[in-house]
C-alpha cells in the first residue's frame, strides 16, 4: 500500500512539474521565409487573406474591425511560425477566431502574404548611403529625435525598419514638409492647467480620465483631465521642422537613400 501511495504521489509531482514549465519558444525565422516561397504560394495566400481574412483586417492589411497588419513586425506574432500559430488557434479573449479549416500549407501561405504585407522591396537611389548616414546623424542632427538600431533620441519614430514601410516619396516629403505626412501614435497636444501652466508635447496615452505626454525636455508628465482648464489636440501638426533648405538637393538624395535602406538589420 505504501509503495502504490508513493508511485501515486511520484506521478502527481511529475505532473505539477511538467505543468509548471513554460511553453517552449517559437522557432526563429529562416533567413527569409517569404523569398523561399514560390510566387504560386503567395498568390494563393492573396486569395484566401482576400476571402477569409480581409473583412476585419482590410484589403492589402489596412486594418479594419482588426488591426492593421501591412506593418514589419506584428506584435502578437513577430516570427512566421507565431503567426501560422495565431492563424491556426485564434487569440483568446479578443475577437480574433481560429481558422481549424485551413490546413498547414494554406496557413503558411496566409501568413507568407501578411508578413509581405509590411514589407516595400528595395529600390536602387541615386544617392549615396554613407554621406546620408553621416548627414543623418551630423548636419540634419536627426539622430537627436529618432532612434536607429538602439541609437538616437526618442522624441520622433523609430527609423530601425523605415525602409521597409515607407518609400523613397514618401521620405522625401516627409523631410521637407513634415506637417504633410505626420506619424501614426505622434498626436500633439497643448494642455492648460487650473493654474493656468501650459504643456505642449507628444501624446503617450489617454483614457477617458487622464492624459499622459512627453514635452520638449523629454520628460513624461501625467494630468488628470477634470482638473485641466483646455485640452486641445493638433492633429496634422509635427514637431519636425522642414529641412528643406538645410540640404542641397544631392545631400537630399542621400539622405533619403540612407533612409530607405534602414530594413532592420543589425
Amino acid at each position: 500500500m505504501r509503495v502504490r501511495l508513493a508511485f501515486l504521489a511520484a506521478l502527481l509531482l511529475a505532473g505539477a512539474v511538467a505543468a509548471a514549465q513554460p511553453d517552449p519558444p517559437d522557432p526563429p525565422d529562416p533567413p527569409d521565409p517569404i523569398a523561399a516561397l514560390k510566387p504560386a504560394d503567395l498568390a494563393q495566400g492573396k486569395k484566401i487573406y482576400n476571402n477569409q481574412c480581409a473583412l476585419c483586417h482590410g484589403i492589402g492589411g489596412a486594418g479594419g474591425r482588426g488591426p492593421a497588419l501591412n506593418q514589419p513586425k506584428l506584435q502578437r506574432a513577430p516570427t512566421q511560425a507565431a503567426l501560422i500559430k495565431v492563424i491556426q488557434e485564434g487569440i483568446p479573449g479578443t475577437e480574433m477566431p481560429d481558422f481549424w479549416s485551413l490546413n498547414n500549407d494554406e496557413a503558411r501561405q496566409v501568413a507568407a502574404y501578411v508578413r509581405s504585407l509590411g514589407r516595400l522591396k528595395p529600390v536602387k537611389l541615386p544617392g549615396d548611403v554613407a554621406r546620408g548616414k553621416q548627414l543623418f546623424e551630423t548636419k540634419g542632427d536627426c539622430a537627436a529625435c529618432h532612434v536607429v538600431r538602439g541609437t538616437g533620441g526618442v522624441a520622433g519614430p523609430e527609423l530601425t525598419e523605415i525602409g521597409l514601410r515607407r518609400g523613397a516619396a514618401h521620405l522625401r516629403a516627409a523631410v521637407l514638409d513634415p506637417n504633410a505626412t505626420t506619424p501614426e501614435g505622434f498626436l500633439i497636444v497643448t494642455v492648460t492647467t487650473a493654474s493656468g501652466q501650459r504643456v505642449r508635447g507628444v501624446r503617450i496615452n489617454e483614457d477617458p480620465f487622464t492624459i499622459q505626454l512627453r514635452d520638449a525636455s523629454n520628460r513624461f508628465q501625467s494630468f488628470r483631465k477634470s482638473d485641466l482648464q483646455d485640452l486641445k489636440k493638433e492633429f496634422g501638426v509635427s514637431t519636425m521642422p522642414s529641412y528643406k533648405d538645410a540640404f542641397t538637393a544631392s545631400e537630399l538624395e542621400d539622405l533619403i537613400a540612407y533612409l530607405a535602406g534602414l530594413r532592420g538589420e543589425k
